[in-house]
C-alpha cells in the first residue's frame, strides 16, 4: 500500500468513525421511540445490497456495540473498573484489559438476539441456518442495546451502593426486562400471525433461555 492509498484509507476511515456522532443519537431515538419499526426497517435493509444497508442509520450490531462501549465509559467514571479486570481467577484471567471485558459483553448481551431469533426461526418451521438467522438477528440487535444500556446503567447505579441509587438501579433494571419481553410478544406476535398467548409463551421461553445462557457465561468469569 502507497502513501496515497493509506491516506484515502484514514481518510474513509476517519468519516466512518465522525458519522457516528450523527447517526448514534438519530438510530438511538429511533430506537427508543419506534422499537418494533426499527426491526422491520432492518429485516428490509437486509435485502439491500451490503453497500445500501443501513444508509441512514447504524448497523444493528455496530449500535449495538457502540451502546456497550458508552456504558462501559460511564462505569468506569462512576465507579472505577469491573473486578472481572482485576481478577485473575480462573476464566476471567483472559479478561486483563476494558477492550477484553467489552468483547465479553458484546458476546454476553449478543445471546439475547441470538435466542430470539433463533426461536422465531424454529416456530416459522424453518431450518435454522445463516441465511434464516442473519434477519431476525440484525433487527434485534437494535432493541438488545437499549436493553444493555437500562441493564448496564441499573449495575452501575447499584454498584454506587446508596439506598437510593440499589434502588433506582433494580428497578431500571426490573424495567428494562419488561420492556424488551413486552416488545418480545409484540414482535413475535407480529411475525408469526398468532394470539398474544402463544406470542408470550415463545417470548418468555427465549427470554428465560438468554437469561440462563447470559448467567451461566458470566458466573465462568466471577
Amino acid at each position: 500500500m502507497n502513501f496515497f492509498n493509506l491516506l484515502q484509507s484514514l481518510d474513509e476511515l476517519l468519516y466512518e468513525v465522525m458519522s457516528w456522532l450523527v447517526f448514534y443519537p438519530i438510530t438511538l431515538w429511533r430506537t427508543l421511540v419506534r422499537p418494533l419499526q426499527m426491526m422491520d426497517y432492518s429485516d428490509l435493509e437486509q435485502g439491500d445490497a451490503s453497500d445500501q444497508q443501513y444508509t441512514d442509520t447504524l448497523s444493528p450490531p455496530l449500535f449495538l456495540l457502540l451502546s456497550l462501549i458508552l456504558v462501559h465509559a460511564a462505569e468506569i467514571a462512576l465507579v472505577g473498573n469491573d473486578a472481572v479486570v482485576a481478577s485473575k481467577v480462573g476464566l476471567s484471567a483472559f479478561v486483563s484489559t476494558n477492550t477484553d471485558l467489552i468483547i465479553l459483553r458484546i458476546v454476553t448481551y449478543s445471546l439475547f438476539p441470538v435466542m430470539m431469533a433463533t426461536r422465531l426461526v424454529r416456530a416459522k418451521g424453518l431450518q435454522v441456518n445463516r441465511d434464516t438467522l442473519r434477519a431476525p438477528f440484525y433487527s434485534q440487535c437494535y432493541v438488545a442495546a437499549v436493553l444493555a444500556m437500562l441493564l448496564g446503567t441499573g449495575v452501575i447505579l447499584i454498584k454506587l451502593g446508596h439506598d437510593w441509587s440499589i434502588l433506582a438501579g433494580a428497578a431500571l433494571a426490573i424495567f428494562g426486562l419488561l420492556w424488551f419481553g413486552f416488545l418480545q410478544t409484540a414482535w413475535f406476535n407480529q411475525h408469526l400471525k398468532c394470539g398474544r398467548l402463544r406470542a408470550f409463551g415463545h417470548a418468555s421461553r427465549a427470554m428465560v433461555e438468554s437469561l440462563v445462557a447470559m448467567v451461566a457465561l458470566s458466573s465462568l468469569f466471577n
